[in-house]
Formats: C-alpha cells, sequence, structure tokens
C-alpha cells in the first residue's frame, strides 16, 4: 500500500467515524469537516478531481452545521438516547415530525383496512 492509499484510508476512516459520533459532541462535526477536507485533497492527488469537488462541498456543509449548532437546540429524546446522551430535560425536547396526531392525519379512504388495528 503506497503512501497516497494509505491517506485516502485514513481521511475516508476519520470521516465515517466522525459522522458517526456526531450526535454525542458538536466536535465531532468539526472533525467530519476536516475528515471531508483531507478526503477532498485526497480526491485531487489521486487524479478524481470530481471527488475532490464533492467532498470539498460536504467539508463547508459541515464547517456551517458545525457554526450553527455553537448554541445547544432542541433534541429528539430518542435520537439523544440513541447517541448515549441520556435524559434530555424536557425543555430541550422536540417531538419528531412524524408523529402527528391522529387527529392530523387525513382519513383512510373506504373499504382501506389498517393491518395494525383489529377488524371492527
Amino acid at each position: 500500500m503506497d503512501a497516497l492509499t494509505l491517506f485516502g484510508l485514513v481521511a475516508v476512516s476519520l470521516m465515517l467515524v466522525c459522522y458517526a459520533l456526531e450526535p454525542r459532541s458538536r466536535w465531532f462535526a468539526l472533525g467530519f469537516a476536516g475528515a471531508c477536507a483531507l478526503g477532498s485533497i485526497y480526491g485531487f492527488l489521486q487524479g478524481a478531481w470530481p471527488f475532490g469537488i464533492v467532498e470539498a462541498i460536504w467539508s463547508a456543509v459541515a464547517l456551517r452545521r458545525w457554526v450553527g449548532t455553537g448554541k445547544p437546540g432542541p433534541v429528539d429524546q430518542r435520537d439523544a438516547e440513541h447517541a448515549g446522551l441520556g435524559r434530555v430535560p424536557a425543555t430541550q425536547q422536540v417531538a419528531r415530525r412524524t408523529s402527528a396526531p391522529a387527529e392530523w392525519m387525513p382519513e383512510h379512504p373506504p373499504g382501506h383496512t389498517d393491518p395494525g388495528r383489529a377488524a371492527p
């Protein structure tokens, strides 16, 4: 394995690790941005300039996300527990958009049966 391939392997591995750990700390978002920048450099050095451009864009997006996460915002409790953050105070929680109350959901067409409910 030559030095350039090893550099690319390290860059992409760092991207994966930082992306997976982003919910734990805002600093992993910055790490992801830096790893994307390394991936971009790798792409250009290897001669795969489209990869280099896409990784540069990802780096800018991740950096912007890191800047925007300076102030803690609302957190979905299930995501926080999944990330190992434990219980989040109710004042910092936000409801999932997919869990709308039943009265907000459209009626089913006539003849529709819901497999999750018992038949009337």
